[in-house]
């Protein structure tokens, strides 16, 4: 039986992309010059991402700063100092504050979708952030004359139209990236942050028929960033029952590089909805060791004693490079990864 097999998005970008991306920051690139650098990292990773034999492709994330922010930038209402986010290595993200209202967005993923079709016929992914990332940029104390619960608003409808937007353009699933889920336990361990969270991504999916939500999933992981994650060591136990209260039709978790993988499929069994199919990580991105098609097998073969086959699909546990200065991973180990993810599944599947 045929099992579905999906990306989670980014690749490493090319260094000379990294480098004129740079280059344009200290005013030493032309714009143009750095769009037909981006273009050619876009045309390369398409083209590479076809080679792997994926079914389905994204565009690699090329032309994003990062996952969380490809919304935010040039808004002229945002301000420094905003949340810091900690990895375990020490080193940190900092999210911008939003200074004034309203919100809006000022790009939209469906403008790296339109850029990434003119270069491939597969089917195209596309990830867009979560609402409940981007609520991080209220502050604490408050806007004089934009409310928290205005700003709440317009970010709903905002996620709405971005996520609108990719399903209006073709996108073949739209994924919501949610990585801040398993890191709200650490921020809040009494669990009202997660519960906030859940109830402000469901106000948007609440938004699409049942029909559209069967093209949008939820993808969860302890972050990946520089070959270190901001949220591994808390317990998968207090994010999954939670996580699946989500209205969405797909999930895509982590699950690789978890020391114990048969308790996770457990809980997975466990607080999965039977209409919700579940794509667990078989590809460790941190890990620079390829994996083997038949290790990919073996980890297909485990979830499927948890998980009903027909709801069963496979993917990385993250994206190989999430921000756009992330050098951790080479290009062509992220490549050979996604190919043993596609011919591990495949072999899998003959075996089911």
């Amino acid at each position: 039986m045929r099992i579905l097999t999906e990306p989670v998005g980014s690749i490493p970008r090319p260094p000379q992309l990294i480098a004129a991306v740079r280059a344009f920051e200290e005013g030493r690139l032309s714009s143009e010059r750095l769009e037909a650098e981006y273009q050619s990292a876009l045309q390369e990773t398409i083209r590479r991402f076809e080679e792997t034999g994926s079914p389905v492709i994204t565009d690699g994330e090329q032309t994003k700063p990062s996952f969380a922010t490809y919304p935010l930038h040039g808004l002229p209402n945002l301000a420094q100092e905003g949340v810091i986010v900690s990895f375990a290595d020490g080193h940190v993200r900092q999210l911008p504050r939003l200074a004034s209202g309203p919100f809006r967005y000022k790009t939209y993923a469906a403008s790296f979708l339109r850029a990434a079709r003119k270069y491939t016929k597969l089917p195209l992914k596309q990830a867009v952030i979560s609402a409940s990332l981007l609520s991080l940029l209220y502050p604490q104390e408050g806007i004089h004359g934009y409310s928290r619960e205005e700003f709440l608003n317009d970010l709903v409808q905002e996620a709405v139209t971005d996520i609108r937007a990719c399903l209006d353009e073709g996108a073949y699933r739209v994924q919501i990236d949610f990585t801040e889920g398993r890191l709200s336990l650490k921020l809040d361990p009494s669990g009202q942050l997660l519960e906030h969270f859940i109830s402000l991504n469901n106000r948007v999916l609440d938004r699409f028929t049942s029909a559209e939500r069967t093209r949008i999933g939820v993808h969860t992981c302890p972050g990946g960033d520089w070959d270190a994650t901001h949220s591994a060591d808390v317990d998968y136990a207090g994010l999954l029952p939670d996580l699946f209260r989500l209205n969405a039709a797909n999930f895509y978790i982590q699950l690789a590089s978890e020391k114990d993988r048969p308790r996770v499929l457990r809980l997975i069994r466990e607080h999965r909805q039977p209409n919700q199919t579940v794509f667990v990580g078989v590809i460790d991105p941190i890990n620079p060791r390829v994996e083997t098609p038949e290790e990919v097998r073996d980890r297909v073969l485990e979830a499927a004693e948890f998980i009903p086959r027909e709801r069963l699909g496979t993917t990385d546990d993250c994206g190989f490079a999430p921000f756009g200065d992330d050098t951790s991973t080479a290009r062509e180990v992220a490549f050979e990864k996604i190919r043993a993810r596609v011919e591990g599944t495949e072999i899998a599947a003959g075996r089911l």
